[in-house]
């Protein structure tokens, strides 16, 4: 079984590329020194080992042990180490989809010398090869995952080396001056400063700024990752679940005249404009003695405080219990909330808005429908407009973490340069400093991958796909 193979960067690999299942196409990659020589023993067509890189040819799969019968007639694309993905001689071979064929292939290239590739072996082979820093081949990952066109804006701009080139341009900095405190030591005897304690204050105060801002950005980049988690808040039966199913134009939800109908987080989610939105449908919010709709309304707290905005769903037929909107928002900062004030087609609206504007100054009102749809597109705006600053900083190619290893790494590593700030404002010895300034480097190399071990880079690549 594949899992229980070894890594070997000498072997000859192959696998399907292309998502499993049946289609018009299919295609299997071949990667590795006897890549050529391989596919060419089940090849009729123009001789790949001799075919110009970045060639295209057509011709037929066929099996040498049944007297060269046809599998399939088939596109072979040939990339010439070191100028291919992973570095290293390799063939994409495109087929018709039949999921026959594909096991057929497979077996065939097995049998003629290749292994079947691990989780992320031809990723893993590009870094190898130097082809791409670890950083980089981890946004293969995301490239490949991205669902929304913020996402794929992120994950591209992470592959093409954006985040990899400002960490090493810090990581250089703080090596020029950890190699002057080790020089310091080489002359304890002789007590003399070749790296300024001054300027290694500033530059580990610019750096740890840096790095913190970057570790602080995992938030919104997970969110635009994944999805921005927008979470619908509010009374009992003031229409939230009206509303989730009006937004994503579906039943998804049940709607009931019963308060406490709604006792889970029911989500979906849709695209809006360049993001991919994570719509949470909560329970309602009163006081209750029934332990599980009192566990329904924990979760819905919950997701508020995680959402990245709160609709706060109003039933413009009731009187507005303002101390209990202030109590369920009161964690909440006003620039993540947008009021939806819901059925004002049976009554006025005016005194509600005026209410919550006393409270909330600049908040953000949007009169609707839910049952009838009316008001949703306007809403679908507002929610929009919220996210724009999100949507300026992908767009801008503002560097975002989304990949919990390299936040961790960002935090590990600002703490070390806090710690360096502090032993040079307590005039510790420069071998004391030049340890933590060493660990800061380790820190930020283990991103780029500059330091790594075998077992780090397994559990990364183990969790790619197969093909990639």
């Amino acid at each position: 079984m594949i899992q229980n193979q070894i890594y070997n960067p000498d072997d000859t690999i192959c696998a399907i590329s292309t998502p499993y299942g049946m289609g018009g196409i299919a295609v299997v990659r071949v990667s590795g020194r006897d890549a050529f020589d391989i596919v060419d023993t089940i090849w009729k067509g123009k001789k790949l080992a001799t075919a110009p890189s970045h060639t295209v040819h057509l011709g037929h799969i066929i099996d040498p042990d049944e007297n060269g019968s046809v599998i399939d007639q088939a596109v072979a694309t040939v990339y010439r180490g070191p100028n291919s993905f992973t570095g290293e001689d390799v063939v994409e071979l495109g087929i018709h989809g039949s999921l026959w064929i594909q096991r057929q292939l497979i077996e065939l290239l097995v049998k003629q010398g290749c292994r079947t590739a691990l989780g992320g072996e031809f990723s893993r082979r590009a870094f190898a090869a130097g082809k791409m820093d670890l950083a980089q081949t981890e946004a293969v990952a995301d490239l490949i995952a991205s669902s929304s066109r913020a996402a794929h804006r992120l994950a591209m701009s992470q592959m093409r080396g954006s985040f990899s080139k400002m960490l090493e341009q810090m990581r250089s900095q703080l090596v020029d001056l950890a190699s002057l405190l080790e020089l310091e030591l080489d002359f304890s005897e002789e007590d003399v400063e070749f790296a300024s304690r001054q300027k290694l204050r500033l530059l580990a105060q610019d750096i740890q700024g840096k790095l913190s801002r970057l570790a602080d950005s995992y938030s919104a980049g997970q969110a635009i990752k994944n999805g921005i988690p927008v979470a619908i808040i509010g009374k009992t039966n003031a229409g939230k679940s009206s509303l989730l199913n009006a937004l994503l134009g579906d039943e998804r939800a049940i709607v009931s005249d019963i308060h406490g109908t709604t006792r889970d987080v029911i989500e979906d989610t849709m695209e809006l404009g360049p993001f991919l939105v994570r719509f949470k449908d909560t329970a309602g919010l009163r006081h209750t003695d029934d332990p599980i709709e009192t566990l329904g309304i924990e979760r819905s707290r919950t997701e508020a405080a995680k959402a990245e905005i709160v609709l706060y769903v109003v039933d413009a037929t009731e009187t507005l219990d303002i101390p209990f909107m202030i109590a369920e928002n009161a964690d909440t900062d006003p620039q993540h909330l947008i009021f939806a004030i819901n059925k004002t087609d049976l009554c006025t609206t005016e005194h509600i808005e005026e209410q919550i504007k006393t409270i909330w100054p600049n908040a953000i009102t949007a009169l609707i429908q839910a049952k009838k749809h009316k008001g949703i597109e306007q809403l679908k705006q507002l929610i929009t407009g919220k996210l724009q600053n999100l949507n300026d900083a992908a767009a801008q190619g503002e560097v975002m973490v989304t990949n919990v290893r390299h936040a961790a790494y960002l935090q590990q590593a600002a703490q070390s340069l806090q710690t360096v700030i502090e032993g040079i404002d307590n005039q510790l010895s420069g071998d004391f400093i030049a340890q933590d300034l060493r660990q800061a480097i380790h820190q930020l190399s283990s991103i780029t991958g500059s330091i790594t071990t075998p077992d780090l880079l397994q559990n990364i690549f183990s969790k790619f796909c197969i093909g990639k």
